[in-house]
Protein backbone atom coordinates (compact mmCIF):
# COMPACT_ATOMS: atom_id res chain seq x y z
CA UNK A 1 0.00 0.00 0.00
CA UNK A 2 2.80 2.08 0.72
CA UNK A 3 4.40 1.79 -2.43
CA UNK A 4 0.80 2.56 -4.45
CA UNK A 5 0.94 5.46 -2.15
CA UNK A 6 3.90 7.07 -3.56
CA UNK A 7 3.40 5.97 -6.85
CA UNK A 8 0.33 7.97 -7.04
CA UNK A 9 1.62 11.10 -4.97
CA UNK A 10 4.64 11.10 -7.76
CA UNK A 11 2.23 10.74 -10.72
CA UNK A 12 0.18 13.74 -9.16
CA UNK A 13 2.83 15.59 -8.19
CA UNK A 14 4.15 15.06 -11.69
CA UNK A 15 0.96 15.84 -13.17
CA UNK A 16 -0.52 18.21 -11.67
CA UNK A 17 1.87 20.81 -8.71
CA UNK A 18 4.69 20.91 -10.48
CA UNK A 19 3.03 22.31 -14.02
CA UNK A 20 1.15 24.81 -11.46
CA UNK A 21 4.44 25.59 -9.35
CA UNK A 22 3.78 29.26 -10.16
CA UNK A 23 0.40 29.63 -9.34
CA UNK A 24 0.96 27.44 -5.86
CA UNK A 25 4.57 29.35 -5.27
CA UNK A 26 2.18 32.83 -5.03
CA UNK A 27 -0.33 31.34 -3.07
CA UNK A 28 2.49 29.75 -0.70
CA UNK A 29 4.31 33.59 -0.40
CA UNK A 30 0.44 34.55 0.12
CA UNK A 31 0.24 32.13 3.02
CA UNK A 32 2.60 33.03 4.94
CA UNK A 33 2.13 36.75 4.94
CA UNK A 34 -1.30 35.92 5.59
CA UNK A 35 -0.06 33.55 8.55
CA UNK A 36 2.85 35.94 10.15
CA UNK A 37 0.47 39.39 9.59
CA UNK A 38 -1.56 37.23 12.15
CA UNK A 39 1.37 36.98 14.89
CA UNK A 40 1.05 40.92 14.90
CA UNK A 41 -1.79 41.33 17.02
CA UNK A 42 -0.87 38.88 20.11
CA UNK A 43 2.74 40.76 20.39
CA UNK A 44 1.01 43.73 19.74
CA UNK A 45 -0.73 42.69 23.17
CA UNK A 46 2.32 41.87 25.18
CA UNK A 47 3.39 45.56 24.29
CA UNK A 48 0.24 47.06 25.37
CA UNK A 49 0.34 45.17 28.19
CA UNK A 50 3.98 45.47 29.25
CA UNK A 51 5.02 48.66 27.74
CA UNK A 52 1.68 50.71 26.93
CA UNK A 53 -0.62 50.61 30.54
CA UNK A 54 2.16 50.79 32.79
CA UNK A 55 4.09 54.07 31.25
CA UNK A 56 0.55 55.13 29.77
CA UNK A 57 2.40 55.98 26.48
CA UNK A 58 -0.16 57.55 24.10
CA UNK A 59 1.97 58.04 21.31
CA UNK A 60 3.17 54.52 21.07
CA UNK A 61 -0.56 53.32 21.85
CA UNK A 62 -1.72 55.22 18.42
CA UNK A 63 1.21 53.58 16.94
CA UNK A 64 0.17 50.21 17.90
CA UNK A 65 -3.20 50.14 16.62
CA UNK A 66 -1.89 51.67 13.11
CA UNK A 67 0.41 48.35 12.61
CA UNK A 68 -2.34 46.26 13.74
CA UNK A 69 -4.82 47.57 11.66
CA UNK A 70 -2.16 47.58 8.60
CA UNK A 71 -1.77 44.07 9.48
CA UNK A 72 -5.39 43.17 9.61
CA UNK A 73 -5.85 44.60 6.37
CA UNK A 74 -3.12 43.28 4.61
CA UNK A 75 -4.69 39.86 6.45
CA UNK A 76 -7.86 40.51 4.64
CA UNK A 77 -6.31 41.53 1.24
CA UNK A 78 -4.00 37.68 1.17
CA UNK A 79 -6.77 35.65 1.98
CA UNK A 80 -8.88 37.17 -0.44
CA UNK A 81 -6.26 36.97 -2.82
CA UNK A 82 -5.25 33.35 -2.04
CA UNK A 83 -8.82 32.14 -2.26
CA UNK A 84 -9.52 33.91 -5.89
CA UNK A 85 -6.02 32.88 -6.99
CA UNK A 86 -5.80 28.41 -5.63
CA UNK A 87 -9.13 27.94 -5.54
CA UNK A 88 -10.43 29.04 -9.57
CA UNK A 89 -7.28 27.11 -10.95
CA UNK A 90 -7.85 24.28 -8.97
CA UNK A 91 -11.59 24.25 -11.00
CA UNK A 92 -10.26 24.90 -13.62
CA UNK A 93 -7.51 22.04 -13.22
CA UNK A 94 -10.43 19.83 -12.44
CA UNK A 95 -12.27 20.99 -15.39
CA UNK A 96 -9.06 19.94 -17.76
CA UNK A 97 -8.96 16.47 -15.87
CA UNK A 98 -12.31 15.93 -16.60
CA UNK A 99 -11.96 16.60 -20.57
CA UNK A 100 -8.64 14.61 -20.25
CA UNK A 101 -10.03 11.52 -18.54
CA UNK A 102 -13.25 11.63 -20.74
CA UNK A 103 -11.20 11.63 -23.70
CA UNK A 104 -9.11 9.05 -22.31
CA UNK A 105 -12.02 6.78 -21.82
CA UNK A 106 -12.95 6.87 -25.64
CA UNK A 107 -10.06 5.85 -26.18
CA UNK A 108 -9.95 2.61 -24.83
CA UNK A 109 -10.73 -0.57 -26.31
CA UNK A 110 -14.47 -2.20 -26.23
CA UNK A 111 -14.17 -4.66 -23.88
CA UNK A 112 -13.71 -2.04 -21.50
CA UNK A 113 -16.36 -0.92 -21.32
CA UNK A 114 -18.22 -4.32 -21.61
CA UNK A 115 -16.33 -4.87 -18.59
CA UNK A 116 -17.69 -1.57 -16.84
CA UNK A 117 -21.01 0.14 -16.04
CA UNK A 118 -21.65 3.51 -17.39
CA UNK A 119 -22.95 5.23 -14.50
CA UNK A 120 -19.64 4.06 -12.80
CA UNK A 121 -17.40 5.42 -15.33
CA UNK A 122 -19.59 8.86 -15.29
CA UNK A 123 -18.75 8.75 -11.64
CA UNK A 124 -14.69 8.25 -12.46
CA UNK A 125 -14.86 11.56 -14.88
CA UNK A 126 -17.05 13.47 -12.46
CA UNK A 127 -16.45 12.52 -9.03
CA UNK A 128 -12.67 10.98 -8.61
CA UNK A 129 -11.08 14.13 -9.84
CA UNK A 130 -12.41 15.88 -7.40
CA UNK A 131 -9.67 15.83 -4.80
CA UNK A 132 -7.57 17.60 -7.22
CA UNK A 133 -8.97 21.08 -5.89
CA UNK A 134 -6.90 19.85 -2.40
CA UNK A 135 -3.80 19.41 -4.35
CA UNK A 136 -3.76 21.95 -6.47
CA UNK A 137 -5.76 24.76 -4.59
CA UNK A 138 -5.49 25.86 -1.02
CA UNK A 139 -5.34 22.40 0.78
CA UNK A 140 -2.04 21.45 -0.35
CA UNK A 141 -0.57 25.05 0.39
CA UNK A 142 -1.96 25.63 3.38
CA UNK A 143 0.05 22.09 4.49
CA UNK A 144 2.99 23.87 3.45
CA UNK A 145 2.13 27.43 4.90
CA UNK A 146 0.95 25.82 7.81
CA UNK A 147 4.23 23.61 8.47
CA UNK A 148 6.52 26.85 7.97
CA UNK A 149 3.76 29.09 10.27
CA UNK A 150 3.72 26.79 13.25
CA UNK A 151 8.20 26.71 12.87
CA UNK A 152 7.90 30.36 13.07
CA UNK A 153 5.87 30.49 16.05
CA UNK A 154 7.71 27.94 17.71
CA UNK A 155 10.82 29.71 17.58
CA UNK A 156 9.28 33.16 19.04
CA UNK A 157 7.79 30.65 21.54
CA UNK A 158 11.39 29.41 22.42
CA UNK A 159 12.76 33.15 22.36
CA UNK A 160 9.39 33.58 25.46
CA UNK A 161 9.77 30.66 27.26
CA UNK A 162 11.68 27.84 26.41
CA UNK A 163 10.09 25.51 29.46
CA UNK A 164 6.45 26.01 27.97
CA UNK A 165 7.33 25.54 24.58
CA UNK A 166 8.79 22.09 25.04
CA UNK A 167 5.88 21.20 27.52
CA UNK A 168 3.40 21.80 24.64
CA UNK A 169 5.59 19.29 21.94
CA UNK A 170 4.49 16.59 24.16
CA UNK A 171 1.15 16.20 23.19
CA UNK A 172 1.54 17.79 19.43
CA UNK A 173 3.83 14.78 19.24
CA UNK A 174 1.11 12.13 20.24
CA UNK A 175 -1.30 14.28 18.17
CA UNK A 176 0.74 13.40 15.21
CA UNK A 177 1.34 9.71 15.50
CA UNK A 178 -2.11 9.19 15.58
CA UNK A 179 -3.03 11.39 12.81
CA UNK A 180 -0.49 9.85 10.58
CA UNK A 181 -1.80 6.38 11.61
CA UNK A 182 -5.88 7.58 11.35
CA UNK A 183 -4.63 8.51 7.82
CA UNK A 184 -2.56 5.48 6.93
CA UNK A 185 -5.75 4.01 7.89
CA UNK A 186 -8.38 5.56 5.85
CA UNK A 187 -6.99 5.69 2.72
CA UNK A 188 -7.96 2.42 1.97
CA UNK A 189 -11.57 3.27 2.88
CA UNK A 190 -11.79 6.37 0.31
CA UNK A 191 -10.44 4.12 -2.15
CA UNK A 192 -12.60 1.37 -1.81
CA UNK A 193 -15.55 4.51 -1.55
CA UNK A 194 -15.08 5.24 -4.89
CA UNK A 195 -15.94 1.69 -6.05
CA UNK A 196 -18.90 1.69 -4.13
CA UNK A 197 -20.24 4.77 -5.38
CA UNK A 198 -19.26 3.80 -8.81
CA UNK A 199 -21.53 0.94 -8.16
CA UNK A 200 -24.60 2.32 -7.10
CA UNK A 201 -24.53 5.30 -9.69
CA UNK A 202 -23.85 2.98 -12.18
CA UNK A 203 -26.66 0.28 -11.02
CA UNK A 204 -29.00 3.79 -10.73
CA UNK A 205 -28.33 4.62 -14.47
CA UNK A 206 -29.23 1.19 -15.57
CA UNK A 207 -31.96 1.32 -13.37
CA UNK A 208 -33.45 4.61 -14.90
CA UNK A 209 -32.58 3.37 -18.69
CA UNK A 210 -34.42 0.07 -17.97
CA UNK A 211 -37.64 2.12 -16.17
CA UNK A 212 -40.31 0.67 -18.69
CA UNK A 213 -38.68 -2.89 -18.27
CA UNK A 214 -39.04 -2.45 -14.50
CA UNK A 215 -42.25 -1.47 -14.56
CA UNK A 216 -43.48 -3.66 -17.15
CA UNK A 217 -42.56 -6.40 -14.65
CA UNK A 218 -43.86 -4.91 -11.22
CA UNK A 219 -40.29 -4.80 -10.10
CA UNK A 220 -40.33 -0.85 -8.54
CA UNK A 221 -39.83 -2.45 -5.02
CA UNK A 222 -36.50 -4.78 -5.85
CA UNK A 223 -34.80 -2.01 -7.73
CA UNK A 224 -35.51 -0.02 -4.89
CA UNK A 225 -34.17 -2.88 -2.46
CA UNK A 226 -31.28 -3.01 -5.00
CA UNK A 227 -30.16 0.77 -4.68
CA UNK A 228 -30.74 0.86 -0.73
CA UNK A 229 -28.60 -1.86 -0.59
CA UNK A 230 -25.64 -0.25 -2.18
CA UNK A 231 -26.29 3.14 -0.52
CA UNK A 232 -26.09 1.04 2.52
CA UNK A 233 -22.51 -0.22 1.93
CA UNK A 234 -21.80 3.04 1.19
CA UNK A 235 -23.11 4.79 4.41
CA UNK A 236 -20.87 1.87 6.32
CA UNK A 237 -17.83 3.06 4.63
CA UNK A 238 -18.65 6.96 5.14
CA UNK A 239 -19.33 5.66 8.46
CA UNK A 240 -15.85 4.01 9.07
CA UNK A 241 -13.92 7.05 7.89
CA UNK A 242 -15.78 9.84 10.08
CA UNK A 243 -14.61 7.30 12.90
CA UNK A 244 -11.50 7.87 11.89
CA UNK A 245 -11.61 11.74 11.72
CA UNK A 246 -13.81 11.64 15.08
CA UNK A 247 -10.67 10.06 16.67
CA UNK A 248 -8.31 12.42 15.25
CA UNK A 249 -10.96 15.20 16.52
CA UNK A 250 -10.95 13.90 19.82
CA UNK A 251 -7.46 13.63 20.14
CA UNK A 252 -6.71 16.81 19.52
CA UNK A 253 -9.05 18.14 21.55
CA UNK A 254 -8.06 16.18 24.52
CA UNK A 255 -4.60 16.24 24.04
CA UNK A 256 -4.60 20.27 23.07
CA UNK A 257 -6.53 20.79 26.22
CA UNK A 258 -4.13 19.32 28.30
CA UNK A 259 -1.55 21.50 26.99
CA UNK A 260 -3.37 24.59 27.67
CA UNK A 261 -4.47 23.65 31.29
CA UNK A 262 0.07 22.59 31.43
CA UNK A 263 0.85 25.64 30.30
CA UNK A 264 -1.66 27.82 33.20
CA UNK A 265 0.24 26.04 35.77
CA UNK A 266 3.85 26.71 34.10
CA UNK A 267 2.73 29.84 33.44
CA UNK A 268 1.35 30.78 36.52
CA UNK A 269 4.24 29.00 38.32
CA UNK A 270 6.91 31.58 35.98
CA UNK A 271 5.08 34.60 36.29
CA UNK A 272 4.74 34.08 40.10
CA UNK A 273 8.18 34.12 40.45
CA UNK A 274 9.01 37.20 38.13
CA UNK A 275 10.70 34.76 35.38
CA UNK A 276 7.65 36.08 32.72
CA UNK A 277 5.33 39.10 32.52
CA UNK A 278 2.01 39.06 32.13
CA UNK A 279 2.35 40.50 28.63
CA UNK A 280 4.49 37.85 27.80
CA UNK A 281 2.18 35.22 29.32
CA UNK A 282 -0.64 37.05 27.03
CA UNK A 283 1.82 36.99 23.78
CA UNK A 284 2.67 33.33 24.13
CA UNK A 285 -0.71 32.23 24.55
CA UNK A 286 -2.14 33.85 21.37
CA UNK A 287 1.09 32.62 19.67
CA UNK A 288 0.88 29.40 20.57
CA UNK A 289 -2.52 29.47 18.76
CA UNK A 290 -0.44 30.10 15.65
CA UNK A 291 1.39 26.64 16.57
CA UNK A 292 -1.29 24.40 17.24
CA UNK A 293 -4.39 25.85 15.14
CA UNK A 294 -2.61 25.00 11.64
CA UNK A 295 -1.22 21.83 13.33
CA UNK A 296 -4.46 20.60 13.73
CA UNK A 297 -5.59 22.26 10.43
CA UNK A 298 -3.11 19.79 8.99
CA UNK A 299 -4.88 16.90 10.48
CA UNK A 300 -8.09 18.36 8.23
CA UNK A 301 -6.08 18.80 5.53
CA UNK A 302 -4.20 15.69 5.57
CA UNK A 303 -7.67 14.23 5.72
CA UNK A 304 -8.72 15.87 2.54
CA UNK A 305 -5.39 14.78 0.74
CA UNK A 306 -6.02 11.73 1.68
CA UNK A 307 -9.17 11.25 0.30
CA UNK A 308 -7.89 13.03 -3.08
CA UNK A 309 -5.56 10.69 -3.29
CA UNK A 310 -7.33 7.36 -3.22
CA UNK A 311 -9.48 9.54 -5.82
CA UNK A 312 -6.57 9.71 -8.13
CA UNK A 313 -5.61 6.17 -7.75
CA UNK A 314 -8.12 5.41 -10.00
CA UNK A 315 -8.12 8.00 -11.80
CA UNK A 316 -4.14 7.68 -12.47
CA UNK A 317 -5.34 3.63 -12.78
CA UNK A 318 -7.42 4.07 -16.15
CA UNK A 319 -5.59 7.14 -17.52
CA UNK A 320 -1.91 4.21 -17.54
CA UNK A 321 -4.76 1.64 -19.14
CA UNK A 322 -3.57 1.05 -22.84
CA UNK A 323 -5.69 2.74 -25.83
CA UNK A 324 -7.47 0.73 -28.78
CA UNK A 325 -5.08 2.67 -31.09
CA UNK A 326 -1.91 2.03 -29.17
CA UNK A 327 0.87 4.36 -32.31
CA UNK A 328 3.27 1.90 -31.00
CA UNK A 329 1.67 -0.84 -32.34
CA UNK A 330 -0.77 0.29 -34.84
CA UNK A 331 1.96 1.99 -37.22
CA UNK A 332 0.40 1.66 -40.74
CA UNK A 333 -1.58 4.78 -41.44
CA UNK A 334 -4.25 3.99 -44.71
CA UNK A 335 -3.52 5.77 -47.76
CA UNK A 336 -4.81 4.14 -50.63
CA UNK A 337 -8.12 1.87 -49.36
CA UNK A 338 -9.79 -0.70 -51.84
CA UNK A 339 -11.91 -3.05 -49.17
CA UNK A 340 -10.24 -6.76 -49.44
CA UNK A 341 -10.61 -8.45 -46.44
CA UNK A 342 -9.22 -11.99 -45.46
CA UNK A 343 -9.56 -13.73 -42.62
CA UNK A 344 -6.37 -15.79 -42.17
CA UNK A 345 -6.71 -18.99 -39.72
CA UNK A 346 -8.74 -17.04 -37.07
CA UNK A 347 -9.25 -17.54 -33.71
CA UNK A 348 -10.88 -15.67 -30.85
CA UNK A 349 -11.68 -16.43 -27.33
CA UNK A 350 -13.24 -13.75 -24.98
CA UNK A 351 -12.50 -15.19 -21.51
CA UNK A 352 -11.36 -17.98 -20.25
CA UNK A 353 -9.27 -19.36 -22.78
CA UNK A 354 -12.97 -20.46 -24.06
CA UNK A 355 -12.47 -19.57 -28.25
CA UNK A 356 -16.18 -19.34 -29.99
CA UNK A 357 -14.08 -18.83 -33.04
CA UNK A 358 -12.03 -21.63 -34.51
CA UNK A 359 -9.70 -21.13 -37.49
CA UNK A 360 -11.70 -19.02 -39.53
CA UNK A 361 -10.23 -18.61 -42.95
CA UNK A 362 -12.21 -16.61 -46.04
CA UNK A 363 -11.73 -13.88 -48.15
CA UNK A 364 -14.50 -10.97 -49.04
CA UNK A 365 -13.30 -9.03 -52.24
CA UNK A 366 -13.53 -5.59 -52.25
CA UNK A 367 -17.46 -4.98 -53.24
CA UNK A 368 -18.40 -7.95 -52.46
CA UNK A 369 -21.11 -9.01 -50.01
CA UNK A 370 -20.67 -11.53 -47.30
CA UNK A 371 -23.41 -13.17 -45.23
CA UNK A 372 -23.24 -14.36 -41.98
CA UNK A 373 -26.14 -16.79 -41.13
CA UNK A 374 -26.22 -19.33 -38.66
CA UNK A 375 -27.89 -20.23 -34.84
CA UNK A 376 -27.45 -17.47 -31.82
CA UNK A 377 -23.95 -17.45 -30.29
CA UNK A 378 -22.56 -19.32 -33.24
CA UNK A 379 -19.70 -16.29 -33.56
CA UNK A 380 -21.47 -14.32 -36.47
CA UNK A 381 -21.50 -10.94 -34.27
CA UNK A 382 -17.88 -11.87 -33.33
CA UNK A 383 -16.65 -12.00 -36.97
CA UNK A 384 -18.60 -8.46 -37.33
CA UNK A 385 -16.95 -7.38 -34.45
CA UNK A 386 -13.12 -8.50 -35.70
CA UNK A 387 -13.69 -6.77 -39.00
CA UNK A 388 -15.09 -3.47 -37.15
CA UNK A 389 -11.75 -3.86 -35.26
CA UNK A 390 -13.58 -3.55 -31.98
CA UNK A 391 -11.93 -6.79 -31.08
CA UNK A 392 -8.37 -8.28 -32.06
CA UNK A 393 -7.84 -11.81 -33.01
CA UNK A 394 -6.17 -14.08 -30.25
CA UNK A 395 -4.44 -16.19 -32.93
CA UNK A 396 -4.13 -15.29 -37.34
CA UNK A 397 -4.68 -12.90 -38.74
CA UNK A 398 -7.24 -10.53 -40.41
CA UNK A 399 -5.82 -8.54 -43.16
CA UNK A 400 -7.00 -5.22 -45.36
CA UNK A 401 -5.63 -5.23 -48.59
CA UNK A 402 -2.78 -7.51 -47.74
CA UNK A 403 -2.26 -5.87 -44.07
CA UNK A 404 -2.31 -7.22 -41.03
CA UNK A 405 -5.68 -5.10 -39.59
CA UNK A 406 -4.56 -5.00 -35.49
CA UNK A 407 -1.49 -2.77 -37.13
CA UNK A 408 -3.75 -0.84 -39.19
CA UNK A 409 -4.01 3.03 -37.34
CA UNK A 410 -7.51 2.76 -36.40
CA UNK A 411 -8.29 6.38 -36.98
CA UNK A 412 -7.51 5.91 -41.13
CA UNK A 413 -9.47 2.45 -40.58
CA UNK A 414 -12.08 3.55 -39.53
CA UNK A 415 -13.41 6.66 -41.25
CA UNK A 416 -14.33 3.94 -44.29
CA UNK A 417 -16.57 1.83 -41.89
CA UNK A 418 -19.80 2.32 -41.36
CA UNK A 419 -21.96 0.54 -39.16
CA UNK A 420 -26.00 -0.44 -38.74
CA UNK A 421 -26.50 -2.78 -35.92
CA UNK A 422 -29.63 -4.61 -35.00
CA UNK A 423 -30.49 -2.23 -31.72
CA UNK A 424 -28.40 1.08 -32.91
CA UNK A 425 -27.83 4.03 -30.66
CA UNK A 426 -28.93 7.34 -31.22
CA UNK A 427 -28.43 10.58 -29.47
CA UNK A 428 -30.76 12.76 -27.34
CA UNK A 429 -31.26 15.39 -30.37
CA UNK A 430 -33.33 15.99 -33.11
CA UNK A 431 -33.08 13.16 -36.15
CA UNK A 432 -30.91 15.88 -38.36
CA UNK A 433 -28.09 15.76 -35.67
CA UNK A 434 -28.58 12.00 -35.52
CA UNK A 435 -28.20 11.81 -38.96
CA UNK A 436 -25.43 14.22 -39.32
CA UNK A 437 -23.60 12.62 -36.53
CA UNK A 438 -20.51 10.94 -38.74
CA UNK A 439 -20.23 14.11 -40.99
CA UNK A 440 -21.41 17.27 -38.90
CA UNK A 441 -20.25 19.70 -41.88
CA UNK A 442 -22.17 17.56 -44.78
CA UNK A 443 -23.80 19.94 -46.67
CA UNK A 444 -27.87 19.97 -46.59
CA UNK A 445 -28.24 17.89 -50.19
CA UNK A 446 -26.10 15.32 -48.83
CA UNK A 447 -28.08 14.76 -46.26
CA UNK A 448 -31.31 15.00 -47.71
CA UNK A 449 -30.05 12.38 -50.51
CA UNK A 450 -29.11 10.10 -46.91
CA UNK A 451 -32.63 11.12 -45.73
CA UNK A 452 -34.68 9.83 -48.65
CA UNK A 453 -31.90 7.02 -49.73
CA UNK A 454 -33.06 5.19 -46.20
CA UNK A 455 -36.83 6.46 -46.90
CA UNK A 456 -36.07 8.79 -42.97
CA UNK A 457 -38.36 10.97 -45.12
CA UNK A 458 -41.36 9.14 -45.38
CA UNK A 459 -42.10 9.22 -41.76
CA UNK A 460 -40.36 12.86 -40.51
CA UNK A 461 -43.09 14.73 -43.47
CA UNK A 462 -45.42 13.78 -41.21
CA UNK A 463 -43.97 15.43 -38.04
CA UNK A 464 -44.95 18.51 -37.32
CA UNK A 465 -40.91 19.88 -37.20
CA UNK A 466 -39.83 17.28 -39.49
CA UNK A 467 -36.14 16.38 -39.61
CA UNK A 468 -35.80 18.65 -36.72
CA UNK A 469 -37.91 16.62 -34.01
CA UNK A 470 -36.06 15.75 -31.18
CA UNK A 471 -36.42 12.16 -30.27
CA UNK A 472 -35.72 12.06 -26.74
CA UNK A 473 -33.29 9.54 -24.97
CA UNK A 474 -31.95 6.67 -27.03
CA UNK A 475 -34.71 7.87 -29.63
CA UNK A 476 -37.77 6.82 -27.41
CA UNK A 477 -39.90 9.00 -29.00
CA UNK A 478 -39.83 7.08 -32.36
CA UNK A 479 -40.78 3.45 -33.29
CA UNK A 480 -37.91 1.23 -33.95
CA UNK A 481 -38.15 0.63 -37.81
CA UNK A 482 -37.85 4.24 -37.75
CA UNK A 483 -34.80 4.65 -35.15
CA UNK A 484 -33.50 2.03 -37.63
CA UNK A 485 -33.77 3.83 -40.88
CA UNK A 486 -32.36 6.82 -39.09
CA UNK A 487 -29.04 4.59 -38.55
CA UNK A 488 -29.08 3.56 -41.88
CA UNK A 489 -29.38 6.85 -42.73
CA UNK A 490 -26.55 7.93 -41.14
CA UNK A 491 -24.24 4.95 -42.66
CA UNK A 492 -25.38 6.14 -46.14
CA UNK A 493 -24.58 9.74 -45.31
CA UNK A 494 -20.88 7.94 -43.76
CA UNK A 495 -20.20 7.10 -47.07
CA UNK A 496 -18.30 4.07 -46.15
CA UNK A 497 -16.24 1.46 -48.00
CA UNK A 498 -16.73 -1.15 -45.61
CA UNK A 499 -20.57 -1.74 -44.01
CA UNK A 500 -21.24 -3.79 -41.42
CA UNK A 501 -25.26 -4.74 -41.46
CA UNK A 502 -26.23 -6.45 -38.07
CA UNK A 503 -30.12 -7.22 -38.22
CA UNK A 504 -30.42 -4.40 -39.92
CA UNK A 505 -33.80 -5.05 -41.11
CA UNK A 506 -34.94 -7.07 -37.45
CA UNK A 507 -36.86 -4.37 -36.08
CA UNK A 508 -38.81 -3.34 -39.34
CA UNK A 509 -42.89 -4.40 -40.54
CA UNK A 510 -42.63 -5.83 -43.98
CA UNK A 511 -43.75 -2.53 -45.54
CA UNK A 512 -40.54 -0.73 -44.03
CA UNK A 513 -38.38 -3.40 -44.91
CA UNK A 514 -39.33 -3.23 -48.42
CA UNK A 515 -38.13 0.53 -48.49
CA UNK A 516 -35.10 -0.20 -46.71
CA UNK A 517 -33.95 -3.14 -48.81
CA UNK A 518 -33.70 -0.60 -51.78
CA UNK A 519 -31.98 1.61 -49.61
CA UNK A 520 -29.41 -1.07 -48.46
CA UNK A 521 -29.12 -2.35 -52.23
CA UNK A 522 -28.04 1.31 -52.93
CA UNK A 523 -25.82 1.19 -49.74
CA UNK A 524 -23.83 -1.84 -50.58
CA UNK A 525 -23.40 -1.38 -54.04
CA UNK A 526 -19.26 -1.39 -54.77
CA UNK A 527 -18.87 -1.67 -50.90
CA UNK A 528 -17.41 -4.27 -49.11
CA UNK A 529 -20.60 -5.51 -46.94
CA UNK A 530 -21.19 -8.38 -44.06
CA UNK A 531 -24.31 -8.63 -43.36
CA UNK A 532 -25.82 -10.40 -40.40
CA UNK A 533 -29.16 -11.51 -41.08
CA UNK A 534 -31.66 -14.34 -39.47
CA UNK A 535 -33.99 -13.36 -42.11
CA UNK A 536 -32.26 -15.57 -45.08
CA UNK A 537 -34.69 -13.71 -47.60
CA UNK A 538 -32.94 -10.65 -47.47
CA UNK A 539 -29.61 -12.22 -48.32
CA UNK A 540 -30.47 -13.98 -51.41
CA UNK A 541 -28.42 -11.70 -53.84
CA UNK A 542 -25.21 -11.92 -51.19
CA UNK A 543 -22.09 -13.20 -53.13
CA UNK A 544 -21.05 -15.35 -50.63
CA UNK A 545 -22.95 -16.64 -47.19
CA UNK A 546 -21.47 -18.42 -44.66
CA UNK A 547 -22.85 -20.95 -42.12
CA UNK A 548 -21.30 -20.41 -39.02
CA UNK A 549 -22.27 -22.64 -35.89
CA UNK A 550 -19.85 -22.92 -33.22
CA UNK A 551 -17.60 -21.11 -34.35
CA UNK A 552 -16.47 -23.11 -37.21
CA UNK A 553 -17.59 -22.49 -40.73
CA UNK A 554 -19.99 -25.40 -41.73
CA UNK A 555 -21.00 -23.97 -45.54
CA UNK A 556 -20.18 -21.41 -47.53
CA UNK A 557 -21.88 -20.21 -51.47
CA UNK A 558 -24.68 -18.97 -52.80
CA UNK A 559 -28.34 -18.76 -51.97
CA UNK A 560 -29.11 -21.40 -54.74
CA UNK A 561 -26.20 -23.45 -54.57
CA UNK A 562 -26.26 -23.48 -51.10
CA UNK A 563 -30.11 -24.71 -50.82
CA UNK A 564 -29.01 -27.43 -53.22
CA UNK A 565 -26.70 -29.11 -51.06
CA UNK A 566 -29.37 -29.68 -48.37
CA UNK A 567 -27.46 -28.69 -45.65
CA UNK A 568 -27.32 -26.61 -42.51
CA UNK A 569 -28.49 -24.01 -44.61
CA UNK A 570 -31.04 -25.41 -46.07
CA UNK A 571 -32.36 -26.71 -42.78
CA UNK A 572 -32.67 -22.87 -41.80
CA UNK A 573 -33.97 -21.47 -44.63
CA UNK A 574 -36.70 -24.43 -45.28
CA UNK A 575 -37.64 -23.90 -41.40
CA UNK A 576 -38.02 -20.05 -42.06
CA UNK A 577 -40.31 -20.71 -44.73
CA UNK A 578 -43.25 -22.88 -42.95
CA UNK A 579 -42.90 -19.88 -40.46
Amino acid sequence: MSEKKNVSFSWAFKAFIWPRRKYLGIGLVLIIIKSFTGLVTPYASKILIDDVVPNKDMTLLINLLLVVCGALVLQAVTSFALTRLLSVEAQHMISILRVQVARKLLRLPIHFFDDNKSGGLVSRVMNDVEGIRNLVGTGFVQLIGGSLTAIGAFIILLNINAWMTLFVLLPISIFTVVALKAFGYIRPIFRVRGVINSDVTGRLTETLNGVRVIKAFNAEEQESQTFEAGVERLYLNVKKSLTANALIQSSATLLLGLASAGIMGIGGYFMAGGELTAGEFLAFIGVLGFMIVPIVQMGNIGSQLTEALAGLDRTQELMEMDEEDDPGVRTHVLTNFEGNIAFNDVSFSYANNKEVLHNINFTAPAGSVTALVGSSGSGKSTIAGLVATFLNPDSGIVSLDGSDLSKINLRSYRQHLGVVLQDDFLFEGTVRENILFPRPDATEEQLLEAVKGAYVNEFTDRFEDGLDTLIGERGVKLSGGQKQRISIARALLANPKVIILDEATSNLDNESEAFIQKSLNVLMKDRTTFVIAHRLSTIRQADQILVIENGHIVERGKHDELLTNNGRYHDLYTYQSRI
